[in-house]
């Protein structure tokens, strides 16, 4: 499987808990344990609401959710809230493909800025995306812990 053998298209309602098994996997490839997995459940939970009024993309393959995406904007202003890859998918170039589309996506929106909250594991990624580290935020799970905060100007 390459990126370019699947197709990229809005989340459905129904795919709900199958993204956010998804997404769970996805975090557990760093190596968290189930205590820090269960922590951050509620913020890795996808619902049938998000999906109707966000901008929630999957990446499938073979009718296979291999990766997600949520762009939350706000005028001029996006967040991803979430962008996740199944572990089996991860090294294929499906990020980056997934990632181009979110940067379609914000732009045929009129998004001019988009920040992540990056697992520290993923800042490289966002890094080699073009985004880059503006400070740190705390977690909104885990008490203590220090989120690299990244910024992508889209003018200019």
């Amino acid at each position: 499987m390459t990126a370019e053998t699947g197709a990229i298209r809005r989340a459905r309602p129904e795919e709900a808990q199958a993204l956010t098994d998804l997404a769970l996997r996805s975090k557990a490839v760093w190596g968290y344990d189930q205590a820090f997995l269960a922590a951050c459940r509620a913020e890795l939970t996808v619902t049938a609401e998000q999906i109707q009024h966000s901008s929630v993309f999957v990446y499938e393959h073979g009718r296979r959710p291999l990766a997600v995406y949520r762009l939350d904007i706000a005028g001029a202003a996006a967040e991803v809230g979430l962008f996740f890859v199944d572990p089996a998918a991860i090294g294929q170039g499906v990020g980056t493909r997934l990632w181009r589309h979110l940067i379609g996506e914000a732009r045929r929106r009129g998004v001019e800025r988009i920040v992540v909250e990056s697992d520290p594991n993923a800042e490289g990624f966002y890094l080699a995306m073009g985004a880059r580290t503006v400070g740190a935020v705390p977690s909104r799970s885990i008490a203590n812990r220090r989120l690299p905060l990244m910024e992508l100007a889209l003018t200019g």
